[in-house]
């Protein structure tokens, strides 16, 4: 009678012969299967599991850390793609340019709004039930050939947010740093709203100027050096104070009021399971607050009616 065979072979891979365990499982593993561990090696399957064990790493705010500031570059290819399609058909910018309030005539021509307005003439913007454009004039910037800079106007802003989101973005998290850009955009375009609904506006800038906000809340809040924090604010402010006499200051304000107060709700939110609650509390007051201060805007605009 022939003696037992005593070779062994890998788990994931049975025609292989191997003599070294996992030191978790203790199932054998060929050297294609061996994750070295602290001690020994292990199996895949037993990394994988462990991966799942271990806690996450989180930003100050809660956010996961994320060392590829993905946001950040999904919003500069979102602006570029826009001022691309804006290029092409330049349309786009009267239709989805932040406009609180104007009329359209009969001619096709964009009129300054006036209330009561003629009979053969059209409301546009927000006082027309355009709402989205809220939203979507932060996200466009001036063509080519006109206002102040041209081209300049969508380049410049793209730096800025190339070089601020890079650093605020893994600060506090991608869903932490896309709610704080939207709703600075929001903040903004409200402000200009409120304060200019006459002016139809374009341009990241408000975003901006609130990401640049929580740049310095969040950097006050981990202690950092606040010497290179401080001169960057120093900056935006009196850039804020100087484009007043060619830009939309009120864009500006705006995203920087928002975007303060969504980086003071992140940053000192209790660190426990409120925090969460507390964040997304946060960010819905804002809005509720945004939308509340903009719907009466409109109402007085139209003189009490509220397009849908």
């Amino acid at each position: 009678m022939e003696p037992e065979s005593a070779v062994t072979t890998c788990y994931r891979h049975p025609r292989v012969e191997c003599h070294v365990r996992c030191v978790r499982c203790e199932r054998y593993i060929c050297p294609d299967c061996m994750r070295e561990a602290s001690v020994g090696h292990q199996c895949p399957d037993c990394v994988r599991e462990g991966a799942r064990s271990v806690r996450q790493a989180r930003t100050l705010v809660g956010g996961r850390v994320s060392v590829v500031p993905v946001v950040t570059y999904a919003l500069i290819a979102l602006n570029v793609l826009a001022y691309l399609a804006e290029v092409v058909r330049p349309e786009v910018v009267d239709r989805f340019a932040m406009l609180g309030a104007g009329l359209l005539g009969p001619d096709g021509g964009h009129y300054v709004w006036t209330q009561p307005y003629p009979a053969d003439f059209t409301p546009e913007g927000v006082v027309g039930g355009e709402w989205y454009r809220l939203l979507t004039g932060a996200f466009l910037h001036l063509p080519p050939t006109e206002g102040t800079f041209g081209v300049l106007h969508v380049l410049m802003n793209m730096a800025v947010l190339w070089n601020l989101g890079r650093v605020v973005e893994p600060m506090l998290g991608r869903i932490h740093h896309l709610a704080l850009y939207l709703l600075s955009a929001l903040g903004g375009s409200v402000l200009v709203l409120l304060l200019a609904p006459s002016d139809p506006t374009v341009g990241a800038s408000g975003a901006l100027f609130g990401v640049g906000a929580a740049y310095y809340v969040v950097s006050r809040r981990v202690g950092a050096d606040m010497r290179e924090v401080n001169r960057y604010m120093t900056g935006l402010l009196l850039w804020l104070v100087v484009s007043a006499y060619f830009t939309s200051w009120q864009g500006h304000l705006g995203g920087l009021l928002a975007g303060g107060l969504v980086a003071l709700a992140f940053a000192w939110a209790p660190r426990d399971g409120r925090r969460v609650l507390v964040q997304a509390g946060a960010c819905a007051g804002l809005v509720v607050l945004l939308a509340v201060l903009a719907a009466v805007k409109v109402s007085d605009l139209t003189g009490g009616g509220i397009p849908q």
